[in-house]
């Protein structure tokens, strides 16, 4: 069994013909669907480690730090020697875990994140940041237009065929609203579903079907709510933990609309890949901490600019991480006309989406031994 004390804190690996590259694994579906998306681009092998979480960490947020504390490791992959050349992860979890791989392999391992790190943003070698992210200038961050994820269009398909019996025979046109749940700063409670049923019925509702689906973050009152005052037009599809009862991917596939809270990066993201007409109902925002006011206030000015300056020092200390602010993601989706604001009709010709890979992909090579780059 692998424990945090008894792994060597460095180890030398034999030289390879070909570089060792680790994906870290969460628990999140869409950052993993993010970094197999690289990987598949990058077409190198590449070994997977699945990380678990230990309970209290699975939904409460770990203090930052290089450590494996938050890993339950006898349920997840071994991080173990010979150490990888490359690590490639997305999020605060597994990137806790990377820092530490990445240190006890004496600094040599390169190291790449898609998202913000939490702190100690010049050990990575590469931050592949997104609209949503408030980062400022740095020589290792990559810019994108969108998040990378996708649904894979074979599996689309083949859920579109499982389901075409039910969700085909239902008039249309058929109008997917995708629901996900709460998650700082926004909120997502019974008000807000009835706001949600509202608005949806009063301005796509008037003919064919609505077809709410839950996800496994939208909380069991607002579940209740919906079930209690759906109009006579619509569905509800309660989330089931069993795998092989989602209709997802299949509304990818059938919908001629989808509707999706806007707290949902990945169901925004992969709605508008697979060409759905989409439309945004952004989620009304709770409380924030100070920590958060201060982060978007602060970026993501440029790069030597006097508030540049204020954040990176709040920053190195710990006192506030990078701000995310998803209301730009929105606003890019629909500056890009891959979206409209709820109250709005969808776009019925969604515009091209901008394909990034190619540009991750070169940033990456550039960062393996000159051999195999």
């Amino acid at each position: 069994m692998m424990t945090e004390t008894d792994m060597p804190q460095a180890a030398q690996r034999p030289g390879s013909a070909r570089p060792r590259i680790w994906l870290i694994f969460g628990d999140k579906l869409g950052d993993n669907a993010q970094v197999e998306a690289i990987a598949e681009s990058l077409g190198l092998p590449c070994e997977r480690k699945t990380l678990q979480f230990k309970p209290p960490y699975r939904q409460g947020k770990p203090a930052f730090k290089a450590s494996l504390y938050h890993v339950e490791l006898e349920a997840s992959d071994p991080l173990e020697p010979p150490w990888p050349d490359l690590i490639l992860t997305v999020g605060r979890r597994p990137s806790m875990a990377a820092l530490w791989v990445r240190r006890q392999s004496g600094g040599r391992a390169r190291l790449v994140l898609i998202g913000r790190p939490k702190r100690h943003a010049e050990e990575f070698d590469l931050i592949i940041s997104t609209p949503q992210y408030l980062i400022p200038e740095r020589a290792n961050v990559v810019r994108l237009s969108l998040p990378l994820m996708r649904a894979d269009p074979a599996a689309i398909q083949a859920e579109a065929a499982r389901w075409k019996d039910r969700l085909g025979a239902l008039p249309r046109p058929l109008t997917a609203v995708l629901i996900g749940g709460p998650t700082k700063p926004f909120r997502l409670d019974a008000e807000v579903a009835r706001d949600l049923v509202a608005r949806v019925a009063e301005t796509l509702g008037r003919e064919g079907t609505l077809f709410f689906s839950t996800s496994r973050r939208t909380p069991p009152e607002v579940v209740e709510t919906l079930e209690a005052i759906l109009p006579g037009n619509a569905e509800l599809f309660r989330w089931q933990p069993e795998r092989g009862n989602n209709p997802y991917l299949a509304l990818l596939g059938l919908a001629d609309r989808c509707v999706v809270t806007g707290d949902s990066m990945s169901m925004m993201v992969e709605a508008a890949r697979a060409g759905r007409p989409l439309v945004i109902y952004p989620l009304p925002t709770g409380g924030r901490g100070l920590h958060r006011v201060l982060a978007s206030a602060l970026g993501p000015p440029r790069a030597g600019a006097p508030a540049a300056m204020v954040t990176e020092a709040l920053y190195r200390l710990g006192l506030v991480g990078y701000g995310r602010d998803l209301t730009a993601l929105h606003g890019e989706l629909i500056r890009r006309g891959l979206a409209a604001p709820i109250g709005e009709q969808p776009p019925q010709r969604p515009a091209e989406i901008p394909d990034d890979l190619a540009k991750v992909v070169d940033r990456i090579r550039a960062l393996l031994p000159a051999e195999h780059g």
